[in-house]
């Protein structure tokens, strides 16, 4: 919750910041005060000299001989220049400025001195007093100059840090300790170093670069006692298990401390640090580990191939076709229906991969004749089929759209496949396939039926492989960006229902998971993923709210809204007669969902399509469940047709 901060009156150290805020000293006051400087050297110096019982010479009165000397000193620093420089940005050329002009000063009266003697046998001045000026003059005044850098170097960094976030460090390895040497050297960034959290729970007593290390117990017991004396706490998030991460977010949130997230190493070395450190976001605490499979294997399929990734404009085919950019294909095709979206991918992918030789295409997927000419040109090695309809409300209330795209479109790409003879057609499918309870769901599982039946048809060599996963955090349209325009806008926040979960995953993992599945089939699988523990969308709505620094339901209300047609509280990764074989990787399953035969769901997906262009909403529901038996609509109007 954001805090309100009671203005001050003006103190004196504000008064004192307000002076040193001034640009520079006139340079006449710069010059007056040097002169006082020469004033107080040829005093201390007088004054030695008499200490050494040695008397001036008396040819002339000293006050016309010490004006003299002052007089040919202010001359040479006229010279040199010497008050000119900012005083608080001295440097060595100024210093050398400085003792030029006091030397030369020095040199002259010497001169003057010995041209004197020469002439009337008498010494005007005492050569050692020169030399004792010399010295102490060049002393005064780099002394003066340097105190005044120091003075402001000091009321500066008071000043910077006053207005830094004063931030705590958790942890206390090596780290730790190399983010925040990047962070001390570098003074524009917004923060404060006040010290380091160790793990352990024992008293700590040292220090690590000068800044204080406090115990995990010791810290928490301060929270608790509300004299931390920070803003906030820098996370290193790889280097904590996710229990941990839970652990320390949560206490923060409670007692209103910004999280931050710190960089990877290899930011750590980039420009533009200042960037790369970020309050932490929800994706953070629900990202788990990469996934890493063999990379080798997924390079060998792509390197020098032509791919084709439809729904390239989208979250998921956009990531596809950076991963698949990074493995140097010979050309990426990326195919989309939405202009806007397509040029400014076109953009996107131009400036960030300019070696890829790229092709964009506009077009629909349900327009086979479209489509052919492309298959037969490029002579595709893979095609990735993102494109698909999702949002279970629209599809809902558009069933005939649904079919044309997800299932037409899908039987377009994969007939073309097999008939071009392309080596490998993945599919990405959802777990909303799974028991559906919506039209988009039975749509997505109709395709995934035909997708598999093609694999055993006669002549075919490509292989057909689907995955199967749940939400994708920050895709267009999925909850959390949905949520967090919300929250900036003051909310309220909606949600459907207090008890709805889903499963989450990032979009570089379901992408990772797409690539790596077509080097693992040998065709017709169905591979899910393991997606961890569902999360309790009120759960994830109540963090995000926090994170942003606000308190739910007083600053951000919540609001719940209802569940949308054909949404359910719960969603499934597996049917109910489902059974999976493990694969080379423990995250990845492969589902042994029921299939059909060719013949049997290419007529039925006919006489669906038949009835989409009709627009016949009630019969294309109808065949949808005669072809998907566990498809049973929740809060639709179409659940008469499972009565």
């Amino acid at each position: 919750m954001n805090k309100v901060k009671n203005a001050g009156k003006l103190s004196l150290s504000d008064s004192v910041l307000e002076l040193f805020d001034l640009k520079f000293l006139p340079r006449w006051v710069i010059l007056v005060i040097d002169i006082l400087l020469l004033l107080m050297s040829l005093l201390v110096s007088h004054l030695l000299i008499l200490e050494l019982n040695v008397k001036h010479y008396n040819v002339f009165p000293l006050f016309y001989v010490f004006l003299a000397i002052i007089g040919t000193n202010v001359l040479y620093m006229y010279i040199f220049k010497t008050y000119l420089g900012v005083i608080r940005h001295s440097t060595f050329v100024d210093l050398f400025k400085i003792f030029m002009a006091n030397l030369s000063c020095v040199l002259t009266i010497l001169i003057i001195n010995y041209s004197y003697y020469i002439t009337f046998q008498k010494k005007l001045i005492l050569v050692p007093f020169l030399g004792l000026y010399f010295a102490i003059s060049c002393l005064f005044l780099f002394v003066f100059r340097l105190c005044v850098k120091g003075i402001f170097n000091i009321i500066k960094e008071n000043k910077r840090s006053s207005s830094r976030k004063k931030i705590f460090i958790l942890g206390d390895d090596d780290t730790s300790i190399a983010i925040a040497q990047v962070i001390l050297s570098n003074p524009n960034l917004p923060f404060d170093i006040k010290g380091f959290i160790s793990y352990n729970s024992k008293k700590v007593m040292t220090k690590l670069l000068d800044k204080k290390i406090i115990s995990r117990t010791d810290f928490i017991n301060a929270l608790q006692k509300g004299n931390s004396g920070v803003d906030g706490v820098l996370v290193i998030k790889e280097a904590l298990h996710k229990d941990e991460l839970d652990f320390w977010v949560n206490l923060f949130l409670e007692h209103n401390l910004k999280i931050y997230k710190a960089p990877s190493m290899q930011k750590l070395r980039s420009k533009d640090i200042i960037n790369n450190i970020k309050t932490i976001q929800i994706e953070d605490l629900l990202n788990r580990k990469q996934i890493k499979l063999d990379n080798l294997e997924v390079k060998k399929r792509h390197f020098q191939k032509t791919i084709l990734v439809t729904g390239g404009a989208g979250s998921i085919g956009g990531e596809i076709v950076k991963q698949v950019a990074l493995l140097e294909p010979l050309q990426i095709v990326i195919l989309d229906q939405s202009e806007t979206p397509l040029y400014e991918t076109e953009l996107e992918m131009r400036e960030m991969y300019p070696h890829i030789n790229f092709k964009f295409v506009l077009a629909d997927i349900s327009n086979y004749s479209r489509l052919e000419p492309l298959f037969e040109k490029y002579n595709f090695s893979m095609v990735y089929h993102a494109a698909a309809y999702k949002h279970v409300p629209l599809v809902e209330d558009n069933p005939h759209e649904a079919v044309l795209v997800n299932v037409l479109g899908t039987k377009n790409l994969s007939l073309l496949a097999s008939k071009y003879n392309v080596n490998r057609f993945v599919m990405v499918s959802t777990d909303k396939a799974v028991n559906p309870t919506n039209v988009m769901g039975a749509s997505k599982r109709v395709a995934e039926l035909f997708v598999q039946s093609l694999q055993n048809v006669e002549g075919n060599t490509t292989k057909f492989i689907t995955t199967r996963f749940g939400n994708v955090l920050g895709s267009n349209g999925s909850v959390i960006p949905h949520f967090r325009k919300q929250i900036e806008k003051g909310g309220p926040v909606t949600i459907t229902h207090p008890n709805i979960v889903r499963y989450f995953m990032t979009i570089a993992e379901a992408c990772e998971l797409v690539l790596n599945a077509g080097t693992m089939g040998s065709g017709g699988e169905i591979y899910v993923f393991d997606m961890g523990d569902p999360v309790k969308i009120l759960d994830l709505a109540k963090r995000m709210i926090k994170l942003s620094g606000f308190e739910p339901d007083l600053d951000i209300k919540i609001i719940y809204t209802g569940l949308r047609p054909g949404e359910k509280l719960y969603e499934e990764l597996l049917s109910d007669n489902t059974r999976t074989l493990p694969t080379s990787h423990e995250k990845i399953m492969i589902s042994k969902d029921p299939s059909m035969q060719f013949s049997e769901i290419d007529q039925m997906t006919d006489l669906v399509i038949e009835f989409s262009r009709k627009e016949e909403k009630q019969e294309i529901v109808r065949i949808l469940k005669s072809i998907v038996k566990e498809f049973k609509s929740n809060n639709s109007i179409y659940e008469s047709l499972d009565k």
